[in-house]
């Protein structure tokens, strides 16, 4: 059995832009909890916007370089626009899988739809590291479409398992990624109990987005909060606890071994390196996102 190593609750929350209400779980900037591969996740948990009728809330034109942004919708619509041409409409249950690599500039609004309407917004936001040989590949975007993500059912009509990246019972998820991971979304139904493991040589964390979950019979873990893994093989069982079904974030990955230097947008091997990106972008290297 793989054993919890650490519960960590959800940081203070925060805006980004003025359309994203975020609760910080883990960051490459604050202490190691062992999420390598993983650099950062905010989680916006659900929020009622208020129709909009003015302009759309969001954040404008921004750069990156060096990683990958991965963005889950889970209720609520971006509209993303990007200088590799790449973008559209982000709707719930749609992943959009980003790759700054050697540079891009893009903006996420919530969509015209969603902005004169209003609704309930729940969304994850995660970088995910590239290792030194693939932070200068090439931008690209990746639209991963609801219907276009697997979705294995668990035993015992327990609930199911989508497979946004990585392998789940030898059925494949949808992004093309550039080291070895896993993303799942783990449902799990109202007093069901269900067992996942990933490979020994994977870090493991996975998130509690919803409900109430205790993990190999001891250790409980309420929405919010981040549960970390020792390394090592063996199942992890995971129980929904109380009347409430059960929704997680699951990331597991082999660690990149390399060192990890973040300014800002930027998520180098060194402070050279980020002076160098700093460049590329002031001197117009990144693109510009079409008209």
């Amino acid at each position: 059995m793989r054993q919890v190593r650490h519960i960590y609750s959800k940081n203070m929350r925060h805006w980004v832009g003025d359309g994203f209400w975020v609760e910080p779980l883990f960051s490459h900037m604050g202490a190691d909890k062992g999420t390598n591969p993983f650099l950062m996740l905010d989680y916006a948990a659900p929020y009622d916007f208020k129709p909009n009728r003015n302009r759309p809330r969001g954040v404008g034109q921004h750069p990156h370089k060096g990683f990958e942004t991965v963005t889950i919708a889970y209720q609520g619509e971006v509209a993303h626009r990007d200088s590799t041409g790449g973008g559209g409409i982000i709707r719930a249950g749609d992943v959009q899988w980003m790759t700054a690599g050697n540079g891009i500039i893009h903006e996420e609004f919530h969509s015209d739809e969603f902005s004169q309407n209003g609704g309930l917004f729940e969304m994850v936001q995660l970088w995910v590291n590239l290792p030194a040989k693939d932070k200068s590949a090439p931008a690209r975007y990746q639209h991963l479409s609801k219907d276009h993500i697997p979705v294995v059912a668990l035993a015992n009509d327990a609930g199911s398992v989508r497979v946004i990246a990585g392998t789940y019972e030898h059925t494949a998820g949808a992004a093309d990624t550039f080291t070895e991971l896993n993303v799942w979304d783990v449902a799990l139904k109202a007093g069901k109990h269900a067992s996942v493991r990933v490979p020994a040589n994977h870090s493991l964390s996975m998130v509690v987005l919803r409900g109430e979950a205790v993990f190999n019979g001891s250790d409980t873990a309420k929405a919010g909060q981040l549960v970390g893994f020792v390394d090592g093989d063996g199942e992890v069982s995971i129980q929904a606890n109380g009347d409430e079904d059960v929704k997680i974030l699951l990331l597991s990955g082999i660690p990149i071994d390399e060192p990890v230097v973040g300014y800002g947008p930027f998520v180098m091997n060194s402070e050279d390196e980020i002076r160098a990106a700093i460049d590329d972008f002031n001197s117009g290297r990144f693109g510009r996102i079409p008209a």
